[in-house]
C-alpha cells in the first residue's frame, strides 16, 4: 500500500469509526455493534503503526494514551460551575415560579425546559476550534481538577466536534456509570475481596479519580451533556436549543426532556419520570427545571452558589429500616441539649449512616421512640438522615424509654427545660445552665483543631456540627463518619471525605501538642513542651503537685497553680478520658538529648528567608537548645528576621545577643 493510499484509508476509517460512535451514543442505533467498531479500530491501529507520519492525537485509537499521572493538577474554570437549589414538592416548585416572576417585568413571557437530574460526576469539557483540549471536575465551582486523560477514554465524548466552531467552546455534562456496568464492577470487586461501590455516582467518581487512564477505560463510563457555553457569535436563544445543538455536535443528551409554556406540563413530566426512573439505565434522583429563555437567565442572575433561573426537583427520599442502639445527648454552643439516635450502620440513598438527630424531646414523643426500637430512616432530599417512623409491631418488650438528663452530660451542670415559640409552633428544649460549660466554648474548640492541625474543620464547620447536634466537644469529632457529614447542606461527598480523613490523620499527637490543645489557662506552646519534656507522660503531669510543676525552669507559681487546678476538675479529666477513648493517641515522649545548643535559650522573631519560625525552633530543640516565646534576662540569643518587632527592641535593652539569619545558620551548622 502506498503512502497516499494509506492516508486515504486512515481518513476513511477515522470518519467511519466516528460515525459509528455518533450513531451508537447519540442516535441509539441498535445496528451498531462493538464487533464492527473493534474490527475497524484494529485495522486503523495497524495502519497508524505502519505509517506513523499520519499520527493524530485525536484518532479514535488514542483514547487511552500516556503514562499514569503522579497527581491531578488544579485548573481554574473560565466560567463558574454553579450548584442548584432543591425543591421537594409541587408547592415548592410553584413558589419558585412565583419568585422569579416577581423579579421580571410584568407580562414577560416565560417557557420552561425540564431534563433528568443525573447521578454522576459533573465535568467541564473545553474545545478549541472544535478539538477537545481539556476536561475538569466541578471542584468548588471556581477551581477543579484536570482529568483530561481520563475523560478521553469515554467514547461518548467526541474528541473532535462534528461541526467546527472557531474559538473556545465549553460543554458541561455528567460522567456516568450505567447500573448494568456498576453491578458487573461490584461483582468483580467482591470476587477480588475489594470494597464495593455504594452507587453508580461513587463508582463513576472513583473511576475518574484513577491516576492511570487505562484503569478508567476498563470501567466503561458514559457521558451525557446538559449545557454548552458558546462564543458570542454562536449564542442560542433557548436551553432546549442548546440541547439540540449539543446532539448536532456529536454529544449524547437525555431523551427524557420536556419543553413547555406552562409549569403544569412540567409537573406532569416530573410525575412521568418518577414512574420510569428505576428502569432508566443511569441513576437519577430528580428533574432539573429551568427557564427556557437564555436571555432571561442574565436578568435573573445568581444568588450564592445557585442560579435563580433553575432548580432541581428531588424525588422522595429512599428509606431503610434499622435498630436504635442508643440515644445520646449532645450539647450545642448555646447550651441546648440535642438527642441523637445511634443505630446499626445502614446503607440508605447510597451512603452508610449510623446516627441521626432527633431534634428535641417533643420529636421523640411524637414518634413514640424507645431505645431498641426498629425504625424507618430516610435521607430528606436524599441527603440528611432522619428517623421518620417506629415499627411498634417489631418490639420485643426489651425496649427502654428515654429521658432527658437532669444534669449536663458534658459539665454535670443543672439542666433547665424551656419553651420555645408559642401556640401550635411551640416546643420544649433543654439547656445547660452552666455558663462555663466546655460545650459552649467555641474558641476552645477552634484552638483545639488548630493545635491538632485539623485545618479542614474551621470555625463555621464547628458551629454547624454543634448546631446539627453532631458534636458537644472536640472529642466527638473523632466519632464522626462520612455519612454524618455529607448530608448537611453545602457539604458534599468529597468535602465529607476530606474532613473525616483529616481527623483520622491527626489522631496521633505529641504530648506537648496534646497539652497545648487542652487550652489550659496560661499554658502556651512553650510551657506545654516544658511540661512534656520534664514529666514524659500525661499521667505524671496529671498527678504532679504544684511544687513539682513549679520546679521546672521557666514555669512560675501562677502557671503551676493553673496546671494543677486544671487536672483537679473532674469534667476536665472526663474530657481527657473521652478523647483517649475516642481514638486520640499520644506519641511517646522522646528523651531530650544533649547537643551543641544545650543550656542555651533562643527566641526567634520576624520572618526568616531560609525557613519558617517553627522550623528554626525545631532545629534549636534538635541540637539540645530551648526555644522560648518571650525575651527575658535568661535568654541567650534572639534570632531576628525581617520585621522583628518589639522582641528585638527588648533584647537590645536587656543586652541579649542578637543574631541575624546568617549568624544563626552558622551557629547551627
Amino acid at each position: 500500500m502506498t503512502s497516499a493510499d494509506a492516508k486515504k484509508r486512515i481518513d476513511k476509517l477515522r470518519d467511519q469509526i466516528e460515525d459509528l460512535r455518533y450513531r451508537y451514543h447519540v442516535l441509539n442505533d441498535p445496528k451498531v455493534t462493538d464487533d464492527v467498531k473493534d474490527s475497524l479500530e484494529k485495522e486503523l491501529k495497524a495502519l497508524e503503526q505502519d505509517f506513523p507520519e499520519f499520527a493524530d492525537p485525536n484518532s479514535p485509537t488514542n483514547r487511552v494514551a500516556g503514562k499514569a499521572l503522579a497527581k491531578f493538577v488544579k485548573v481554574k474554570h473560565e466560567h463558574r460551575m454553579l450548584s442548584l437549589n432543591d425543591v421537594f414538592n409541587v408547592e415548592e416548585l410553584r413558589s419558585w415560579e412565583t419568585r422569579i416572576k416577581k423579579l421580571l417585568p410584568t407580562n414577560t413571557k416565560i417557557s420552561y425546559f425540564a431534563e433528568l437530574k443525573l447521578d454522576g460526576l459533573a465535568v467541564s469539557l473545553i474545545y478549541k476550534d472544535g478539538v477537545f483540549i481539556r476536561g475538569a471536575t466541578r471542584g468548588d465551582g471556581f477551581i477543579g481538577e484536570d482529568i483530561t486523560q481520563n475523560l478521553r477514554t469515554i467514547s461518548a465524548i467526541p474528541l473532535v466536534l462534528r461541526e467546527k466552531i472557531p474559538g473556545l467552546v465549553e460543554v458541561r455534562g455528567e460522567a456516568l456509570m450505567s447500573k448494568k456496568v456498576w453491578h458487573a464492577l461490584n461483582k468483580k470487586q467482591e470476587a477480588e475481596g475489594k470494597q464495593l461501590f455504594a452507587n453508580t455516582r461513587n463508582a463513576a467518581a472513583g473511576s475518574l479519580r484513577q491516576l492511570d487512564s487505562k484503569l478508567t477505560a476498563e470501567r466503561k463510563l458514559d457521558f451525557l451533556a446538559w449545557n454548552i457555553i458558546l462564543p458570542k457569535d454562536f449564542e442560542l436563544p433557548t436551553h432546549a436549543g442548546e440541547h439540540a445543538f449539543l446532539a448536532k455536535l456529536g454529544f449524547k443528551v437525555p431523551k427524557e426532556q420536556c419543553e413547555s409554556k406552562t409549569l403544569g406540563e412540567i409537573e406532569a413530566f416530573i410525575k412521568e419520570v418518577e414512574k420510569i426512573r428505576e428502569k432508566y439505565p443511569f441513576g437519577t434522583d430528580g428533574v432539573v427545571v429551568s427557564v427556557n429563555e437564555n436571555e432571561l437567565h442574565q436578568r435573573l442572575g445568581v444568588i450564592g452558589k445557585a442560579p435563580r433561573y433553575m432548580v432541581a426537583f428531588k424525588y422522595p427520599a429512599e428509606k431503610a429500616t434499622t435498630t436504635v442502639r442508643n440515644i445520646i445527648v449532645n450539647v450545642g454552643r448555646t447550651g441546648v441539649l440535642t438527642p441523637v439516635a445511634l443505630f446499626e450502620p445502614t446503607l440508605v440513598a447510597g451512603s452508610t449512616v449510623s446516627k441521626a438527630t432527633l431534634h428535641n424531646m417533643d420529636q421523640i414523643e411524637r414518634l413514640g421512640l424507645k431505645i431498641g426500637d426498629t425504625v424507618i430512616i430516610q435521607k430528606a432530599g436524599d441527603v440528611i438522615p432522619e428517623v421518620v417512623e417506629v415499627l411498634e409491631k417489631m418490639r420485643t418488650g426489651k425496649e427502654k424509654h428515654f429521658k432527658m438528663p437532669s444534669k449536663c452530660p458534658v459539665c454535670e451542670g443543672s439542666v433547665e427545660r424551656r419553651t420555645i415559640g408559642s401556640g401550635n409552633t411551640s416546643s420544649a428544649a433543654y439547656y445547660c445552665t452552666n455558663p462555663n460549660c466546655l460545650a459552649k466554648n467555641q474558641r476552645g474548640m477552634e484552638h483545639f483543631v488548630n493545635a491538632f492541625e485539623i485545618y479542614t474543620v474551621g470555625p463555621k464547620i464547628i458551629t454547624r456540627f454543634k448546631d446539627e447536634g453532631l458534636i458537644s466537644d472536640a472529642a466527638d469529632l473523632f466519632t464522626l463518619e462520612k455519612g454524618d457529614i455529607e448530608g448537611l447542606e453545602r457539604f458534599g461527598e468529597k468535602s465529607a471525605e476530606n474532613i473525616i480523613q483529616s481527623i483520622a490523620d491527626h489522631r496521633e499527637i505529641s504530648l506537648a501538642k496534646f497539652l497545648y490543645a487542652l487550652g489550659i489557662m496560661n499554658v502556651g506552646e512553650q510551657t506545654s513542651e516544658d511540661l512534656a519534656e520534664h514529666f514524659g507522660t500525661l499521667d505524671k503531669i496529671m498527678k504532679a503537685s504544684v511544687d513539682e510543676i513549679n520546679a521546672i525552669e521557666n514555669i512560675g507559681p501562677i502557671v503551676s497553680q493553673s496546671v494543677f487546678d486544671y487536672f483537679r476538675y473532674k469534667e476536665n479529666v472526663h474530657y481527657i478520658e473521652k478523647l483517649l477513648a475516642n481514638g486520640v493517641e499520644i506519641k511517646k515522649q522522646a528523651k531530650k538529648v544533649a547537643g551543641k545548643l544545650t543550656g542555651k535559650t533562643f527566641v526567634v522573631t520576624g520572618t526568616l528567608e531560609s525557613m519558617s519560625r517553627d522550623e528554626a525552633k525545631a532545629k534549636i530543640k534538635a541540637l539540645g537548645g530551648h526555644a522560648a516565646e518571650s525575651v527575658s534576662k535568661n535568654t541567650s540569643y534572639v534570632v531576628v528576621g525581617e520585621n522583628p518587632g518589639s522582641k528585638a527592641i527588648k533584647a537590645e535593652k536587656l543586652g541579649v545577643t542578637i543574631l541575624n539569619e546568617k549568624e544563626f545558620l552558622d551557629l547551627i551548622k
